[in-house]
């Protein structure tokens, strides 16, 4: 990996370390109300971080692979390469003036947009009365073309499990239907509180994923013209008892649907109520290593803070 990635770029300097894990291992769980299960499950990774400089700037970026079989992990030099690639895209960051535009979240970003759902319409989140998705099972909150599923039994998937965490079998399930919010993630205990049965939610959602509009990310640069990719999140600007979303974030601004150049040090700020409701795409693109199946995210209208 390292050794790909310093001759992909002589702007590659250095390197914050290469990664191999791999693990093969047996859960068993049983409770006091008789149910006793378990599952063998395997996990291998291999990651490669690198640092890249030209003049005074320094930037780092990384890839990585994941997969249930050791065989079907990227070659390391594909993935040492493409973390220098992302490295030296980065190389050269501006800063941008406060604006409104439209704003891509790249896929290996998107999946923090999902994470926000889901703990929006965990049952924790609902008796306590402290989520913006508050009674809002039934409601449209995603464009009618927007389906999130969760499917805890799909074959050789990340998050595979036949049981939750607390016994009960799981199984596929619709979260989004057409844009309209199907019911909540509940344990059991969520479950007793609210009054309704157990989702099978326990440990929370397995192999969840966001269906396609259809266009490449090609096509979503296109489709944005001008605006801003969101290559990187940072900090914890969520609240989800009002949905305001603001995070730090880097990037690259974009013109006529092309790259124009790295930006850095901005913040892109909104409401997860407004983006969720003016989410315009969702990309071929979903080839991302990980447990969550999305491609990138084109979100109509955000402000993006700056210099």
């Amino acid at each position: 990996c390292e050794e790909a990635a310093r001759s992909a770029d002589p702007r590659i300097t250095n390197s914050e370390g290469a990664t191999l894990y791999t693990q093969r291992s047996s859960f068993v769980y049983g409770n006091s109300h008789g149910f006793v299960g378990g599952y063998p499950t395997s996990r291998h990774s291999l990651s490669c971080a690198v640092i890249g400089q030209q003049d005074d700037d320094m930037q780092r970026d990384y890839w990585y692979d994941s997969n249930r079989l050791p065989d079907q992990l990227a070659a390391p030099e594909a993935i040492g390469q493409r973390a220098a690639e992302r490295t030296v895209a980065r190389l050269g960051g501006r800063k941008l003036g406060t604006r409104s535009c439209p704003v891509l979240f790249r896929a290996d970003i998107a999946p923090s947009l999902l994470r926000s759902l889901f703990a929006a319409i965990r049952g924790h989140a609902v008796y306590r009365k402290s989520t913006f998705l508050l009674d809002q099972v039934g409601e449209q909150i995603f464009p009618d073309w927007v389906t999130v599923s969760e499917d805890p039994l799909k074959y050789r998937g990340q998050a595979s499990a036949p049981f939750d965490n607390e016994g009960e079998a799981t199984r596929f399930r619709e979260l989004i239907s057409r844009g309209v919010l199907q019911g909540y993630l509940l344990d059991s205990y969520a479950a007793r509180k609210l009054g309704l049965q157990s989702t099978a939610s326990a440990g929370g959602v397995r192999n969840a994923g966001i269906g396609t509009s259809g266009q490449s990310y090609e096509s979503l640069l296109q489709e944005m013209d001008t605006g801003l990719i969101v290559t990187e999140l940072m900090g914890q600007g969520t609240n989800l008892v009002t949905g305001d979303y603001s995070r730090g974030a880097a990037g690259f601004w974009v013109e006529g649907g092309e790259v124009q150049y790295p930006v850095e040090e901005i913040t892109v700020a909104g409401n997860l109520r407004d983006m969720f409701h003016n989410l315009v795409a969702v990309g071929t693109d979903n080839d991302v290593p990980g447990s969550i199946d999305t491609g990138s995210w084109l979100i109509d209208n955000m402000t993006v803070a700056g210099a």
